[in-house]
């Protein structure tokens, strides 16, 4: 017999397992003796009091056995004579598309400007010591797209968007740990998410379709408002009458293509700011409201949202125990992000903290469909300058950030390409400054002890979201104007993470399969 409840226990209880099984006799009423098996079927912790407790959702096993249903990746089926629909980019949605089109009888063709996450690595160690910008391989451009080498964090909130356990089986199956589909904010770790990529890609050569690495897109053959085909930049021509344009958030090469051939796109507002980086330690003593965490409790994350003179600001992937990573796209420019190894083990936390901005921010965007790329860029463009014209981003102490005031010195950061002391203000346009030094004064409120100079502000943080939407029909997930245009992703407007992603991919391929079996 199997019985399903819910139990808060300690930390300790939650994680000792001869205890958690006393506390689920005691609370069921059940004797010791006659549970099998115990499942945790969801776990999240609750920290908003002194004292903390952990929330598990449980099935209990009494007098049967357990047998482990074991996460298996799906029977595709072999589509190497199937059409073909052209997939540009093989992030979480470009991946996921393609799997969807194998389960939906068409062949993939997946078209990757970078390189396949092993070869990628390279790039990633010149990039963090030699400085040395590759356009197409980088944290962002690259087998497995920003999400590989920047966390994995599987949380969304996109709920309504689809069908959130499936992507997080099919990663399962593919060689993320179960733990996934028990935690309440999941994350694989930039250390283990390559492998699960790798696999991915193998799946989708195995069952027929086609994986092109270091293949850029150049152009896009469109004949009588129809898609063709594509033209790449080795001077390829591939042709497809359907065609998923899954090329991520930086890819400014595509929007300025897609402009160029009057192909609607449209500005879009997104956020911007900086991120911080504290003592891990720190922050788990304000969040856990202890001396030390203790061996229970994983390094805590904090999440934060105000309203600043009427503009948000807020806390943009959180990252515990984790690093600092430069993700600029092209030389000239610098862009911070941060990541999380799978154990969460570094001395640090870091977080983005990113205000709002709207329409009305970018100069001439009723006209311009590019103007918030270009706002974007500017201020990229103005930390490199103002930090030397290397890899190394402006940073200030967050006190002295918050009072204007030059930093005189600064701490080693988990940033390995370095820092620059300067004054933000010169970085940032003025609403976006005085919003982010009243912005964290607030937060000191929420968080006590936040304000601090111990923590670092490494500027910018500007790649939250894409800053271009390219509209598409809301049935059909068609480009308003291209017929077989399907824009897809984080790049396209849809999306704002690995999950999200992946259920948008999945959707542009369903959508695509019905129109050509129509």
């Amino acid at each position: 017999m199997r019985y399903q409840f819910q139990l808060q226990v300690s930390p300790e209880q939650a994680a000792v397992k001869e205890k958690l099984w006393k506390a689920v006799s005691k609370k069921a009423d059940i004797p010791l003796s006659e549970i099998s098996h115990i499942e945790i079927l969801k776990r999240s912790i609750d920290a908003r009091q002194k004292t903390i407790k952990v929330n598990l959702k449980l099935e209990v096993y009494v007098n049967e056995a357990f047998q482990e249903n074991k996460i298996e990746i799906p029977d595709y089926q072999d589509v190497s004579d199937k059409e073909e629909v052209i997939i540009v980019g093989a992030g979480p949605a470009g991946l996921f598309a393609a799997l969807k089109c194998i389960e939906s009888g068409l062949k993939p063709v997946i078209v990757e400007r970078g390189k396949d996450v092993r070869t990628r690595r390279r790039d990633l160690k010149a990039l963090n010591i030699q400085h040395i910008v590759n356009e197409d391989s980088n944290y962002c451009f690259g087998e497995g797209g920003a999400g590989t080498y920047s966390d994995g964090k599987l949380y969304t909130r996109s709920k309504k968007r689809g069908d959130v356990d499936r992507i997080l089986k099919l990663l399962v199956a593919f060689g993320a740990t179960p733990e996934i589909m028990v935690e309440a904010h999941p994350h694989i770790g930039t250390n283990k998410l390559p492998a699960i990529i790798a696999d991915i890609r193998e799946k989708i050569i195995s069952c027929g379709g086609d994986v092109l690495f270091n293949t850029r897109l150049t152009d896009i053959i469109i004949i009588d408002n129809e898609v063709a085909g594509i033209k790449t930049l080795k001077g390829e021509t591939i042709k497809a009458r359907k065609l998923i344009l899954a090329t991520g958030h930086s890819a400014r090469d595509i929007f300025e293509l897609l402009h160029s051939k009057n192909i609607k796109i449209e500005a879009k507002p997104f956020a911007l700011g900086v991120r911080v980086e504290h003592p891990q330690e720190l922050i788990d003593k304000i969040q856990y409201k202890c001396e030390t965490r203790g061996d229970y409790l994983p390094p805590s994350p904090y999440s934060i949202v105000k309203q600043i003179n009427g503009r948000g600001m807020y806390s943009f992937c959180m990252c515990p125990g984790g690093i600092i990573a430069p993700c600029a796209t092209a030389p000239g420019e610098v862009v911070t992000n941060g990541w999380s190894p799978s154990k969460r083990d570094q001395p640090t936390a870091n977080s983005g903290i990113v205000v709002e901005l709207r329409l009305s921010d970018f100069p001439g965007s009723q006209v311009n469909p590019l103007a918030a790329m270009e706002f974007q860029k500017q201020i990229e463009q103005k930390s490199w300058a103002e930090a030397g014209k290397t890899q190394r981003v402006p940073a200030q102490r967050l006190v002295d950030f918050t009072n204007g005031k030059l930093s005189q010195n600064l701490p080693v950061t988990s940033y390995k390409p370095g820092v620059t002391s300067v004054e933000l203000e010169s970085v940032f346009p003025n609403f976006i400054h005085k919003t982010l030094q009243a912005g964290f004064k607030e937060f000191d409120k929420s968080m006590r002890g936040f304000l601090t100079n111990e923590a670092i502000v490494h500027a910018p943080e500007s790649r939250t979201s894409s800053p271009v939407r390219i509209p598409r029909d809301p049935y059909t997930f068609e480009h308003v104007q291209i017929k077989g245009l399907y824009p897809c992703g984080e790049g396209a407007g849809y999306a704002g993470g690995i999950v999200s992603a992946a259920i948008d991919g999945e959707k542009c391929a369903e959508k695509c399969a019905k129109s050509i079996k129509a």
